[in-house]
């Protein structure tokens, strides 16, 4: 029975749902996230029934719910409950769109029927019947009688595939709808990123999944199992019952044994992201692109809604509003593009803090933004992923002005290390030499993103502090003047970029060719600026399967390295080298001013070449780096010609170099950063009369090395004076090693007393326990030396694998301050504090000057060390180095024999006789090899060893004892005991 409104106020809301022909879910107007809501049915009205999940509907059922949908959904609307039915939720309403009745304009449209009425008839109600009354004589809408109308109006519809996926082929609807756009209209929202939807036009009703997101969690409900509550006499024992029947069961006993449901709460923000979802697409025409299937069969696809003349992205509105989180799972069904899209907003949502994302902490990241604009020359591309470009702010020649770039946001294959015997990954080769081409030389803008700390070891493990890491700079570098590249720009630039860019972009550059890949970064970690766009160049390349991304096998070349072999192996390449006059090469690295190393391509090998006749100051001299600084800028990484003449003793081949058919010899004379030498005879270098034209030019200028030069004088400065001042010092031997290598410590040195004084108050605790100590290779420690158990610092050399097992377990130490070696037990090792091991170590590798002594191995080898050490060993003195020369070819202390060697002159001042001459007159030593071009000084002590040297032959001491072993082909020539009259018998 109908009764009135306890209100006839009228109430304001948009309708949200249009569940049937005459019902309508109208939310209110509040600032509440989820304002309430209420289920009306328009009064006086009775539409026909829908089909829900199968059967059939009434006729004209979907025609009038479409009518009622279209005409409100989405809309303001006023509405006024008429009246109520008792035990029934729904109220019956008269609701209006501005000044139109929805319930006459249904009647009018023939969509829906008027009840009878059921006491006294109102003015409206008899309204809508006379309304009724037209429209059936006007025959529309459900009061349609032409023939077939009626069956016409009813759906046919397909079995559901909610709940039964049996009843759909999720596959073949796929293959057949992949990536087209489907008419669906959305029937329910079970959460924020799962719909269920009528696919049009063929009514098949199924769940569809958003691809890439995935929206909190609505909850459940769970069934239990009934229990039936039944009393037991108090006079049953119990577990004891009778087998009788207990007859029907009560009323009480029926409502408990029904199932039990148990409530799983909604997740955070899960009621929210369904009504977002809800008020944009329930009830609505949508559009379903299908992006795929999971193994459940249900439908993965993106979901576009309309919005005014446009439409929108649900999966991008949920994301950007923090609602819902990106899956990759799914997000991988999609292209690239709104792959990324969606990523990115995820990301700006975590930024915001947004809903989902309120209590967020971003992830701990070593990366740092900076802001640091330059332009410059590129003058060294170091791989596909790294570059050192000039500054043009800063001056020409110093240390600074070479800035190292590592591209932002991309990784390339890395070139291995020759002289570890690691190769160069498929493609590193190619990435390089693709940028060498392209930016050699060139003017660039550098735009510095980020900094990032590294590691120094191979180890992935984070730095242990600023000591064991470096800062790496990242930047984008564009070129401003497209050039070789041009025919790549079409190709790699989109028509549109979020980031309007100066020039070419390299990086994007080099992934669009395929010689790298964009590094994913985690969320708020530092990236490229323009890294949308190299993400696009990346799916290109990819597409088009260039570089890495090809199925082809990579190009291989196999380069035969000949600084890294013997001089030997290096000599046999001489005739190849030789064949044509003029051969191409690219200049790989500047070792110094007039020493280089190239790559030949026509013989596939990597040379030492040193520039003929022409000298530029040695290394820690005045105007050294000037000359490198000059010819990386002239000729790093350019494509040059040369003209190989010889090759010397330590396999570095002497010739001319050409770049741009200037000879680099006259550009580094005419600078006045090197000096022309032609003892050996003029004649055989090509352009010999233009070297000395330029070479005279920058002397009359006084340029650079030639400042303090006068005319018709030999004296210049410091950096090639050949009466320079040596460096000397008073020292101690304390090791031999063999005939010509041993090690000194310096007298006067103040480090070695507080060194000594530290040890010495040092209070050494009994042996670690094992486990709590672990020495490893390249650590630094206490050792007990074995000759006079005094306690030394010690590197380790070698040990046991893994943890320490008993006290018995072996090292072999490194004495740093006074060059032994030996293996001791665990026992006789300790810790070492670090303000003892902060200082490096006292003992100085050493080897005579000027002289070649046989090594252990060879002839005479034994009784040289045995000379030596008499000499140096024997009774405690002190000696006189005078430093002739450094090599520094031995790089750090790694144990005994190893790092940076000094040559000497050691002078026993009590006798006022250098060791050097003894040796040399012991027989067990002989002179290096004399040239022609050799400083003045070095002439002077060369021809007063000569004497010693012939003292020995002439009383055929040591190796002269079976006559001369000098031999012209042999640089290095040693008695061999199978040849007769040569050696030792």
């Amino acid at each position: 029975m109908a009764q009135p409104a306890v209100s006839s106020g009228w109430l304001r809301g948009k309708v949200k749902a249009v569940s049937s022909g005459d019902t309508l879910v109208i939310m209110g107007f509040t600032k509440a996230e989820i304002p309430p809501e209420k289920t009306v049915v328009l009064a006086h009205l009775s539409a026909p029934r829908l089909a829900r999940r199968g059967g059939q509907d009434d006729p004209f059922a979907w025609e009038s719910r479409e009518f009622l949908r279209k005409l409100c959904i989405g809309k303001d609307v006023v509405f006024r409950t008429e009246y109520t039915i008792p035990n029934f939720s729904r109220e019956f309403c008269s609701v209006f769109i501005g000044t139109t009745n929805v319930g006459k304009e249904i009647v009018t449209h023939g969509w829906a029927k008027v009840k009878e009425a059921k006491g006294e008839v109102t003015p409206d109600h008899s309204e809508l019947l006379r309304l009724e009354e037209q429209a059936r004589q006007q025959g529309v809408g459900l009061w349609d009688r032409s023939p077939g109308s009626v069956e016409a109006a009813i759906r046919n519809l397909p079995p559901s595939a909610v709940g039964d996926p049996s009843n759909l082929d999720a596959m073949s609807l796929l293959a057949a709808n992949k990536g087209k756009s489907m008419e669906a209209i959305v029937e329910q929202v079970r959460d924020g990123s799962s719909l269920r939807v009528y696919l049009l036009p063929e009514f098949q009703f199924v769940q569809v999944f958003v691809a890439g997101i995935q929206a909190p969690s609505m909850g459940r409900r769970t069934t239990q199992e009934p229990t039936i509550a039944t009393e037991i006499p108090s006079d049953v024992p119990n577990g004891e019952t009778n087998g009788e029947s207990r007859g029907p069961l009560t009323s009480a006993q029926r409502i408990s044994s029904s199932p039990v449901f148990n409530e799983v709460s909604p997740d955070a923000f899960g009621r929210e992201a369904k009504h977002f979802t809800e008020i944009r697409v329930l009830n609505r025409d949508v559009r379903i692109v299908l992006e795929g299937v999971d193994k459940f069969s249900n439908l993965i696809g993106s979901v576009y809604y309309p919005d005014g003349e446009s439409a929108k992205d649900l999966a991008m509105e949920l994301i950007e509003n923090g609602y819902a989180k990106y899956v990759e799972w799914s997000a991988s069904m999609m292209e690239d593009e709104a792959r990324r899209k969606l990523k990115a907003a995820e990301l700006q949502a975590k930024k915001s803090k947004l809903r989902l994302w309120t209590n967020y902490v971003p992830p701990a990241t070593n990366s740092k933004a900076i802001s640091d604009n330059f332009t410059g020359k590129v003058v060294e591309v170091v791989s596909g992923d790294c570059i050192i470009v000039a500054d043009d702010s800063l001056p020409f020649g110093s240390p600074a002005a070479e800035r190292r770039v590592n591209l932002s946001s991309i990784r390339c294959p890395k070139l291995g290390n020759p002289r570890r015997e690691e190769k160069p990954a498929p493609y590193a080769r190619e990435a390089r030499e693709f940028l060498r081409t392209r930016l050699i030389g060139r003017q660039v803008q550098v735009s510095m993103e980020y900094s990032r700390k590294v590691p120094l070891a191979d180890g992935s493990v984070a730095p242990a502090g600023p000591a064991d890491s470096r800062v790496m700079g990242f930047g984008s570098v564009f070129l401003l003047s497209p050039g070789k590249e041009s025919e790549d720009v079409s190709s790699t630039t989109p028509p549109t970029s979020v980031t309007q860019q100066p020039g070419v972009n390299i990086a994007e550059l080099i992934i669009a060719r395929g010689f790298g890949t964009v590094i994913r970064h985690r969320d708020f970690e530092e990236r490229s600026n323009y890294y949308e766009n190299l993400l696009a160049a990346e799916s290109r390349a990819t597409t088009g399967k260039k570089g890495i991304h090809s199925a082809k096998d990579p190009p291989s070349m196999h380069v035969t390295d000949l600084l890294t072999t013997s001089a030997k192996k290096a000599k046999d390449f001489l005739p190849f080298l030789q064949r044509n006059r003029r051969m191409s090469a690219v200049v790989e690295y500047v070792l110094s001013g007039h020493r280089f190393k190239l790559f030949v391509p026509k013989e596939t090998c990597s040379i030492a070449f040193s520039l003929s006749g022409v000298r530029c100051p040695g290394r820690d001299e005045p105007y050294s780096n000037d000359a490198i600084s000059l010819m990386r800028r002239k000729i790093m990484q350019r494509d040059v010609e040369i003209e190989v003449e010889t090759v010397d003793r330590t396999g570095t081949f002497i010739g001319s170099l050409w770049e741009s058919k200037i000879n680099v010899g006259i550009t580094l004379l005419e600078a006045g950063l090197a000096r022309l030498q032609t003892g050996f005879g003029a004649d055989r270098i090509p352009d010999a009369h233009l070297l000395s034209q330029a070479e005279l030019a920058a002397k009359r200028q006084k340029l650079k090395i030639w400042e303090n030069y006068v005319e018709g004088e030999e004296v210049s400065n410091g950096a090639t004076n050949d009466k320079k001042q040596k460096e000397e010092f008073k020292v101690v031997v304390t090791e031999v090693l063999s005939g010509g290598k041993f090690y000194v410590q310096a007298v006067a040195d103040q480090k070695v007393a507080s060194i000594q004084q530290q040890l010495a108050s040092l209070s050494l605790k009994e042996a670690p326990v094992i486990g709590a100590f672990n020495p490893k290779k390249g650590d630094l420690v206490l050792a007990q030396f074995s000759a006079d158990n005094s306690w030394n610092r010690a590197m380790v050399v070698a040990g046991p694998r893994g943890v320490v097992q008993t006290a018995k377990d072996k090292f072999e130490v490194f004495y740093i301050d006074y060059g032994n070696q030996e293996v001791v037990t665990y026992n006789q090792l300790r810790p070492l504090d670090a303000s003892v091991s902060s200082a490096p170590g006292l003992a100085q590798l050493c080897q005579l000057a000027y002289l070649k002594v046989p090594t252990l191995e060879e002839d005479y080898g034994q009784e040289a060390a045995m000379h030596l050490s008499e000499t140096t060993l024997s009774e405690p003195k002190q000696f006189k180095a005078v430093i002739e020369e450094r090599d520094t070819s031995g790089g750090k202390v790694k144990g005994q024999g190893t790092g940076n060697i000094l040559l000497v002159t050691l002078i026993d001042e009590e006798s006022d006789t250098s060791v050097n001459a003894i040796m040399l007159k012991g027989g067990v030593a002989r002179l290096e090899k004399r040239r022609r071009w050799e400083p003045k000084d070095k002439q002077q002590m060369l021809d007063e060893l000569e004497k010693f040297q012939a003292e020995a032959r002439t009383s055929r001491r040591g190796m002269w004892e079976y006559g001369d072993i000098e031999s012209d082909e042999d640089e290095n020539p040693l008695p061999s005991a199978k040849k007769a009259g040569a050696g030792k018998r």
